[in-house]
């Protein structure tokens, strides 16, 4: 069995197909020798804030030393994201071996296992092989009957903020899907509890007297913000002060769930000191929850899916930032209240661009697109997929927040590299391309005397130049410029789809006219200049910043042949302002220069 084949047997089974109840994964379980018998637990429930509840906790416990697992639902991008080893995910070779273990015997139950109950069976397991310490385990939905629960007493039992959700399962009022949250409460446990309404409090606080256990709420006002911006915040919990990169008023009050439950361990024996409690916070990761994926344009994206996320969400926006409309990328499932959503996030939007989520489940991005023009007059675009509604949002010249799902997030964040950098290639080939041949010829002067006044070139004896193609910052007058003459100025030629060379062409007849009828020289009739023979190159380019970054246009000639020159070659690129951008989401391939010339100033890096 491969990853593929054992992610699709797994998915055969979604979770509406069956009832709720334990009986199938504790037949799982008990046919796996019951693996979870032999782990420790932090049990984790709740409407919202679980997640980040549960990746706050782990990044804790695996930098004070101990052996974590974690486990999540739902994936973001990789369905191995459900299962972590310290912050890994599982091999997809070993979710393979364990869905072969697994299988034969939920395949010959009268009951077949759902997808959830098969993951958690597989999860524990996993996390048996590995020698966990301690495992931090999110419920699926619900708490009393759902799969996590056939663990004995955890160590903490931690209920999260609690919203009115799955009602036709969990409950038609706040109480009554507090009692089903409160069934992961045992005998022998710690309770660690969100500070909410008081009808849940009270739910709680009856259910820990019946058990005999401790309870401890978490009280917001332990927490006291002292900064924050789009890179972070800090705040500070009984005198010491912490930072921490995931964003929004709501992860602070997370922070106080997380702080008891570290308190909770240590009355227990568990050792977590400080200084892990502040490495874990500042190390955290946890993506789609306000997560900015681009400061310049800004793009935010958080997988909110129900009332209560798009609250705090308009919060966010509210506080990040003040007075600012933003376009709004939104896919929803037809699941959800997406009419109340829409009501509190209209406030905050200059339009929306809709598209379909990656669910069966899924409200089509028409329908969803109906929905919004049935409130609004603002515009509204749909897009099939993230690769063509991530730069439809950018188009805006607005502030982009996607929101709606996590099963869009996951496509979002997919999608998100590979489509900013095209969209940022194409703006910045638009900006070059604004200038008139007149003003290209001028600034392309300017470049030039920026070049040959720089120390690296006055150094240099072989230098790597170019002719210029469309639009491009032209190197001409370099070539005719006294201090040029007594150089080596070689130019490059693509010989196959991939590669570069260096040639140095020998007489009027070692040139011919190529793509775009650019010169170009002749190999035949051109010396072979090999990478490490040069003591400057110089490349065009699209887009660079000041990080001295450069994105081409896509082929990589220049990155790959760049691996094969001398460490201490002066790489350099070549550009007009007009391509500058404040930052380059980069690739593994992508060659970063020393400096990069353009008419207005020399940009340095260095090495």
């Amino acid at each position: 069995m491969t990853p593929q084949e054992a992610i699709a047997y797994i998915e055969n089974y979604t979770w509406s197909t069956t009832r709720l109840g334990l009986e199938r994964t504790q037949a799982l379980l008990h046919a796996l020798g019951n693996p979870q018998k032999e782990l420790k637990f932090i049990h984790v429930a709740g409407s919202n804030g679980k997640g980040s509840t549960c990746a706050m906790l782990e990044s804790i416990l695996r930098c004070a030393g101990y052996r974590t697992g974690l486990y999540i639902s739902p994936y973001i991008q990789d369905f191995c994201e459900r299962i972590q080893v310290c912050g890994q995910n599982i091999p997809g070779a070993r979710l393979a071996e364990l869905t072969e273990r697994v299988r034969p015997i939920a395949d010959t139950m009268d009951d077949h296992p759902s997808q959830f109950e098969l993951v958690t069976a597989i999860a524990m397991a996993y996390f048996q092989q590995e020698g966990c310490d301690i495992v931090v385990l999110e419920v699926g939905m619900g708490g009393e009957l759902d799969s996590t629960n056939v663990i004995d007493a955890p160590e903490v039992a931690v209920i999260t903020n609690i919203g009115l959700e799955h009602t036709e399962y969990l409950g038609n009022t706040l109480g009554e899907i507090a009692a089903t949250k409160a069934g992961i409460i045992k005998p022998g446990c710690s309770v660690v509890c969100y500070d909410g309404a008081d009808e849940v409090i009270q739910v709680i606080e009856q259910v820990c007297r019946e058990k005999e256990v401790p309870m401890h709420i978490a009280c917001a006002a332990e927490i006291i913000p002292k900064s924050h911006d789009l890179y972070g915040q800090r705040f500070t919990w009984r005198e010491k002060e912490y930072t921490l990169p995931l964003l929004g008023e709501h992860q602070l009050r997370n922070v106080v769930v997380v702080m008891e439950t570290v308190l909770a361990l240590l009355r227990r024996g568990w050792s977590v000191g400080d200084a892990a409690v502040r490495e874990g916070l500042a190390r955290v990761q946890w993506p789609a929850r306000f997560e900015v994926l681009s400061h310049a344009p800004l793009f935010i994206l958080d997988g909110g899916h129900n009332p209560q996320c798009a609250q705090a969400l308009a919060a966010d926006l509210a506080d990040y930032l003040p007075g600012q409309k933003v376009t709004f990328l939104m896919g929803v499932l037809s699941d959800k209240d997406y009419g109340a959503m829409l009501d509190i996030l209209l406030p905050y939007a200059a339009g929306f661009v809709c598209i379909t989520p990656d669910s069966p489940r899924a409200l089509s991005a028409e329908n969803l697109a109906k929905a919004i023009q049935a409130k609004c007059s603002l515009p509204v675009a749909v897009c099939d997929g993230a690769a063509k509604a991530i730069p439809a949002a950018l188009d805006t010249a607005l502030p982009v927040v996607a929101f709606g799902s996590l099963y869009m997030a996951g496509g979002i964040r997919t999608a998100f590299h590979p489509a900013y950098r095209k969209w940022l290639r194409r703006q910045k080939i638009r900006a070059r391309d604004r200038y008139t041949p007149e003003d290209r010829v001028r600034l392309s002067q300017d470049i030039v005397a920026q070049i040959v006044a720089s120390p690296e070139f006055q150094a240099a004896k072989t230098v790597l130049i170019y002719r210029a193609t469309r639009g491009e910052a032209r190197l001409e007058a370099l070539e005719r410029t006294p201090e040029a003459q007594g150089k080596r100025l070689v130019f490059p030629l693509c010989i196959s789809d991939t590669e570069m060379v260096a040639l140095l062409p020998e007489g009027p007849d070692a040139w011919k006219s190529g793509y775009y009828g650019i010169q170009e020289p002749v190999l035949e009739r051109s010396q072979l200049i090999q990478p490490e023979e040069l003591d400057m190159v110089l490349c065009p380019c699209t887009v660079f910043d000041e990080a001295c970054d450069r994105m081409g246009m896509g082929a990589g000639f220049y990155d790959r042949y760049l691996t094969k020159c001398r460490p201490d070659a002066c790489i350099a690129s070549v550009a007009f302002e007009a391509q500058k951008a404040p930052h380059i989401p980069t690739d593994p391939w992508d060659q970063p220069m020393d400096l990069v010339f353009t008419e207005r100033a020399v940009y340095h890096f260095g090495k």
